[in-house]
């Protein structure tokens, strides 16, 4: 094993996502294959029945090892039901079910040490237990046979991933999918000496996860505290640079993962909204004077009875009802405080009934096909035209409308893409903008903000599954710059969040890089002759 080239990289390999788990399974199989302790020629190999014995080619057992099959080798028995109410809280012989003890009993159904082995639900997982136990139905126990120590048939059965056999057409475990495995018996001296260097290097194992658990744990609490500097309020412009340019010189070592990027993106977006994202300029026309012309010209269009008499009526009626509270936070110069309905034309909420589905027609856009900012075909039901009429009566969706989620989950938005003709599904709303006024990425922006719920004044509901009223939608507080500085805000954004596109990229590629050059390792302790790692460089 070329365990030197493996620790002489580790520096480079210590940060994939899945480098501790794939160790253990590597020194699992190096224990297994009788590569992790040397073979003595005066150990007394473990003599087989022909019966059962397993011919193979000499050069594919190790010295003083036997070849043989699980079926041939012992029994999977099954184990025995037992009344929940009569067990125990705690007494001297655990219970086990699938995947660990379910209680305790003063009864046993074996005296002796076994392993237990799920077979329905945790199929395949494995629990030892060192004395008498009692097994129930829902798994098998295994008694070790003379001819191994029951920490090697462990290490042994874990080796053979029983937990990947029991996820077929019909779930669970078959003694029928496990006795035909092969497997190799060491001599029980050596098994010895390969349960004490595998728990030797599990417990290396474990201090290098706890040490990767503590370093994350430290760098995720530093990127926290950097950026809840950058959004705290009250912070004076210099201080606000300060923070920034703290946080921009320590982005490479904050930001290792992929995941990372998401509180990134998170703080960009509450920058935004709060005015600290691009400089305010006094020569802006500020957005009173915007929120003046959209009442205007929203006026005009519900008078003429846009987009039907009813429903024009029922906007009326709704801006009369708008309200700012008051004691709200200061916003930055030119900007002020609105609602979403005051921001709108008309927002208006969907039929609140599940529409029948057709084989196609027009998409039906429901809560699951908005997510992250976009529409999406994920699960896409269509609607028949018939169908889309009668759950659009109160206006049919169009290009550039904002659609937003009340309910699994609450909040998401999207902009519905141009040339798309869509119906709205259950649980979901729509703002319709005043033409030619605010911005709509801007307010898609800014309904995309971490902190949004607290801009709800009507809010959420539910005890398990929180949802939005349509109250709650119509009445979210909206902080609106000029429109000058909305198109310089979304300009901003988009640059921002195209560079953590490439960032999220690249840190996904070293992952995968890492990820390869591990595996190449991992290879090459194996068959030192593989030539998989120089590819891998």
């Amino acid at each position: 094993m070329n365990a030197e080239r493996l620790l002489e990289v580790y520096g480079q390999i210590s940060e994939t996502p899945d480098a501790i788990a794939r160790l253990r399974r590597f020194i699992l199989d190096l224990a297994v294959r009788g590569k992790l302790v040397e073979q003595n020629s005066t150990d007394l190999p473990v003599k087989l029945a022909s019966k059962k014995s397993l011919n193979t080619p000499l050069k594919t057992v190790p010295l003083g090892w036997s070849a043989s099959t699980v079926g041939r080798m012992f029994v999977l028995r099954y184990g025995k039901g037992q009344k929940a109410s009569e067990r125990l809280e705690n007494g001297p012989v655990p219970v086990f079910g699938s995947n660990g003890i379910v209680g305790y009993s003063k009864e046993f159904l074996t005296d002796k040490g076994a392993i237990i082995v799920g077979r329905k639900g945790s199929a395949g997982a494995l629990n030892l237990c060192a004395g008498p136990s009692w097994t129930t139905d829902v798994a098998y126990f295994v008694e070790a046979p003379e001819e191994f120590d029951i920490q090697y048939l462990f290490l042994t059965l874990k080796s053979l991933n029983l937990d990947t056999l029991g996820k077929g057409v019909k779930p669970g475990l078959s003694r029928a999918d496990v006795y035909p495995l092969a497997i190799l018996i060491p001599p029980l001296a050596e098994q010895h000496r390969i349960v004490s260097k595998v728990a030797e290097l599990m417990a290396l194992c474990d201090r290098l996860e706890e040490a990767r658990k503590t370093r994350e744990e430290t760098r995720d609490k530093l990127t926290a505290a950097s950026f809840a500097r950058l959004t705290a309020s009250g912070k004076t412009p210099e201080d606000f640079r300060a923070h920034a340019a703290f946080a921009l010189e320590a982005l490479p070592a904050l930001t290792t993962r992929p995941d990372q990027i998401k509180t990134l993106r998170q703080t960009i977006l509450n920058l935004a909204v709060r005015g600290k994202l691009v400089e305010q300029d006094c020569a802006d026309e500020p957005a009173s004077h915007l929120l003046k012309r959209i009442e205007e010209r929203r006026d005009e269009l519900l008078s003429s009875g846009y987009p039907n008499p009813s429903e024009a009526k029922i906007q009326r009626k709704k801006q009369e009802q708008q309200t700012i509270p008051a004691g709200l936070p200061e916003l930055p110069l030119g900007w002020c405080w609105s609602t979403l309905q005051r921001c709108s034309l008309m927002v208006i909420d969907c039929k609140n009934k599940t529409a029948p589905y057709s084989s196609s027609g027009v998409r039906l856009i429901r809560t699951t096909n908005v997510r992250n900012g976009r529409m999406n075909s994920n699960d896409q039901k269509f609607v028949t035209e018939a169908t889309y009429e009668a759950w659009s009566l109160r206006g049919k969706p169009e290009p550039g409308d904002i659609l937003i989620t009340r309910e699994a989950p609450m909040g998401e938005v999207c902009i519905i893409p141009e040339n798309e003709q869509i119906c709205l599904g259950q649980r979901m709303m729509l703002s319709r903008l005043v033409p030619n006024t605010i911005n709509a990425r801007f307010l898609l922006y800014s309904l995309q903000d971490p902190d949004l719920m607290e801009r709800v004044q009507d809010k959420p509901l539910g005890m398990t599954v929180q949802h939005l009223r349509v109250g709650g939608v119509e009445t979210l507080l909206v902080p609106l710059p000029p429109l000058a500085e909305q198109h310089r805000v979304v300009a901003k954004i988009d640059t921002l969040m195209s560079l953590l596109d490439r960032l999220e990229a690249a840190l996904t590629t070293a992952d995968t890089t890492r990820t390869r050059l591990l595996e190449a390792l991992l290879r090459e302790a194996l068959q030192p002759a593989n030539e998989a790692l120089e590819a891998a460089e």
